[in-house]
């Protein structure tokens, strides 16, 4: 198999790995990189390849396989992602319990004490999660959200908040990309997110707690409900 080309920073990894099957001549069953060796080849970090073999794992391009390695699938997006959903319930269900204890109090703080500069930010996150929606750019759209909710937490002005939220958007990737796998779950979290930058905006800091409450909850009983099917 042919050399790997260093990723340019405009391109997304999990498109560039894709086409690294087409181009190099992958079959389903076939025995695919490592996720070492993407990282060596790609020139990129070892998280943001595990991210993007997950994100192809749940899409049913790819399987990881515990002490094989990774392999190339050829099967329906939604089954995969599907029986994806079953293997990792609990994971999830703690994904969200921990995001329903700190967030929407995150938000509360923010809306007290967001500045104009701040509120901006996060609008201005929030527009380029709009645009990456209506793309279909599944992988740029969790990155998108994830700095969104970030962004959120350094409004609040608490470091321990701030550093716990980083933890949380770069250490617990099941919860982020099974919500945008789920059908429908991007184009609601438009609206949830603008719900959140306007009681930030405003002030109001009950309607903040209760809109990313209402985001989070709505977000956990979307997958549940997909896995169910």
């Amino acid at each position: 198999m042919g050399p790997v080309k260093k990723i340019r920073l405009s391109e997304s990894l999990v498109d560039v790995i894709k086409q690294i099957i087409v181009d190099q001549g992958f079959s389903p069953g076939d025995k695919f990189y490592s996720e070492h060796e993407l990282t060596s080849r790609l020139q990129v970090s070892r998280a943001s390849v595990r991210e993007a073999v997950r994100i192809l794992e749940l899409g049913g391009q790819l399987s990881v396989k515990q002490g094989k390695g990774i392999f190339i699938e050829a099967v329906d997006p939604f089954e995969a992602f599907v029986d994806w959903l079953k293997n990792n319930d609990h994971s999830l269900h703690e994904h969200f319990e921990v995001r329903l204890i700190v967030e929407p109090q995150t938000a509360r703080l923010a809306a007290l004490g967001a500045t104009a500069d701040e509120v901006a930010q996060l609008e201005a996150i929030h527009a380029e999660f709009v645009r990456n929606v209506q793309g279909k750019f599944t992988s740029e759209t969790i990155r998108c959200d994830r700095e969104f909710h970030l962004q959120l937490a350094k409004a609040a002005h608490n470091k321990i908040l701030y550093a716990l939220t980083r933890s949380i958007t770069t250490g617990m990737l099941e919860g982020w990309i099974s919500s945008f796998h789920t059908p429908g779950r991007m184009e609601k979290t438009v609206t949830e997110h603008g719900a959140v930058i306007a009681a930030v905006k405003a002030g109001d800091a009950d309607a903040a707690t209760a809109a990313m409450a209402a985001h989070l909850t709505n977000a956990i009983r979307d997958i549940q409900t997909t896995s169910t099917r």
